[in-house]
């Protein structure tokens, strides 16, 4: 009878400790949705601009404005997760977002584009920071890591699939035609969350008279930010490097990385809640590395097909393992606060990626942006042991 009791208690922890439950089933697909359009639109939008007789100049301040003005929203998205709570930011940013994509179907002015851009990056730092602390709020604390990487899936989902969607459907449609559709995407999103039963955020108690950040949360932010400064030039400058070096494929680079990461999220979320950080950060950072050094060589498609495939399998070990790092790292009544802070510097290494790589390829040339970037690796893993000597000798006293 003792062994019968023992087991029925382990069952109901197992059902207590299950990560697909029906609000993370709704989280995930509202976040599919709402990365779809945003995929969708991400090569689609600087056609729009030249369709709208902009050149290359105007391109990049379209494409910045929209990083930056989700960047500075972040942390007052997290204050006001704990404050307003989550059902309000995630919503609030929903509707903004779904509006600003909707007016881009009567858009016919470059200024009035710029404008809705800062609102569209208002409405998505809204929302996927509130994305992000609801999830961290479903999922049990025992299996973050991996609850972490199965959500990040629909975001490669969409990663995989919206580009080239994107880029097929503006061959069919009009532009009017396809930012209806992507606002649909959103309208479904939103309807989704709005079934979500949403937790109500811890008592939530100010620290300073501006706060902003989460200090837990700076170590594993700031890793994440030289990291994703990586992405930053791969994103902007990698089709263009490839025209150079006469490298075809570009296009399988971009899903082959989406698929490398999925499977990746598989398992690494789970190796992350089993060991730690430690199993997780250097192996996946290690492979970045690789992928920047393949990238700066890049002979030929079979070197680009394999970079591919280093990155996708480092950024999907690495991300989500650094995310939940950061959460747990912070006080329960400031797991907001938390996500805004690891977004902010997700967001902040993207763009600096994209301005600092920028200038290095138009002084240096474009293989000087991997070399770079791969330094870039070598100061996260630097950074990392420094982390890691702190707690130690934080353990000892």
């Amino acid at each position: 009878m003792a062994k019968i009791e023992i087991s029925r208690e382990n069952q109901l922890h197992v059902i207590k400790e299950k990560i697909w439950t029906k609000d993370f089933i709704l989280i995930c697909i509202a976040n599919l949705f709402i990365f779809l359009a945003f995929q969708i639109t991400l090569p689609t939008i600087p056609l729009f601009v030249t369709h709208l007789g902009g050149n290359e100049q105007f391109i990049g301040f379209i494409i910045g404005v929209f990083t930056f003005s989700a960047l500075l929203i972040r942390p007052f998205a997290g204050h006001a997760l704990e404050t307003k709570g989550r059902r309000f930011v995630f919503l609030t940013g929903l509707v903004i977002f779904i509006f600003s994509l909707g007016s881009y179907s009567v858009t016919t002015s470059i200024l009035f584009l710029f404008i809705m851009r800062i609102i569209q990056g208002v409405g998505w730092g809204l929302s996927t920071t509130a994305s992000g602390t609801i999830v961290t709020d479903i999922i049990p604390a025992s299996r973050r890591g991996e609850g972490i990487g199965y959500f990040g899936l629909s975001g490669n989902i969409a990663l995989a699939v919206g580009p080239s969607l994107g880029l097929l459907l503006i061959d069919q449609i009009s532009y009017f035609w396809l930012f209806i559709l992507c606002s649909c995407f959103c309208i479904l999103a939103l309807t989704l969350a709005s079934f979500v039963t949403y937790k109500k955020p811890v008592e939530y108690q100010i620290r300073v008279k501006w706060d902003l950040y989460e200090k837990e949360a700076l170590d594993p932010s700031i890793l994440a930010l030289f990291i994703t400064a990586t992405f930053g030039g791969i994103a902007s400058f990698l089709p263009l490097y490839t025209v150079q070096k006469g490298v075809e494929g570009i296009h399988w680079y971009f899903i082959i990385y989406a698929l490398s990461l999925m499977v990746t999220r598989l398992f690494a979320g789970q190796l992350y809640d089993r060991k730690g950080h430690r199993f997780v950060f250097l192996p996946g950072a290690s492979l970045i590395f690789i992928a920047m050094l393949l990238l700066a060589w890049m002979a030929n498609s079979a070197v680009l097909y394999l970079a591919a495939i280093c990155y996708g399998v480092g950024f999907g070990t690495v991300q989500p393992a650094l995310q939940a790092w950061a959460v747990e790292r912070s006080p329960k009544n400031r797991r907001g606060m938390a996500n805004a802070t690891f977004f902010s510097f997700f967001d902040l290494g993207i763009g600096c990626g994209a301005i600092l790589f920028g200038q290095i390829g138009y002084w240096i040339g474009y293989t000087s942006i991997y070399v770079t970037s791969a330094c870039s690796v070598l100061i996260t893993v630097f950074y990392y042991f420094m982390i890691l000597r702190k707690e130690k000798t934080t353990s000892r006293k």
